[in-house]
C-alpha cells in the first residue's frame, strides 16, 4: 500500500496558504489601524505602542519563521516574500506614529 502523497502535499499546501492569508489579512488591519491613529494628535499613548509593537513583532516573527516548503507554487514564494517586505514597511510607519 503506498502513501498517498498527493493528498497530504495538497493538504499541507492549503493549511500553509490559509496561514498565510490569515497573516496578510493582520498585518492589513494592523496597518489600517498605524495609518489611523497616526492622523491623531497624541494619539500614540504608551498602551497604545506597546500593544501595536507586540503585535509587529508577532507578526514578524510569525512571517519569518515559516519555511518554504519546496511544493509551493512562485506565487506562494513571491506572496511571502512580499509580506516580509511590507511587515518592514508596516514597521516604519509604526515607528513614525510612535515618534509623533
Amino acid at each position: 500500500m503506498s502513501m498517498p502523497k498527493d493528498k497530504i502535499t495538497g493538504e499541507v499546501v492549503e493549511g500553509w496558504r490559509v496561514f498565510l492569508n490569515q497573516l496578510e489579512k493582520a498585518l492589513g488591519l494592523l496597518e489600517k489601524e498605524i495609518d489611523f491613529t497616526s492622523k491623531m494628535v497624541n494619539a500614540c499613548t504608551l498602551e497604545w505602542c506597546q500593544v501595536t509593537e507586540e503585535t509587529l513583532d508577532e507578526i514578524s516573527n510569525s512571517l519569518f519563521s515559516i519555511s518554504e516548503p519546496s511544493w509551493i507554487s512562485d506565487e506562494d514564494s513571491r506572496k511571502l516574500k512580499a509580506l516580509k517586505r511590507k511587515v518592514h514597511d508596516v514597521y516604519a510607519k509604526y515607528k513614525a506614529a510612535a515618534a509623533k
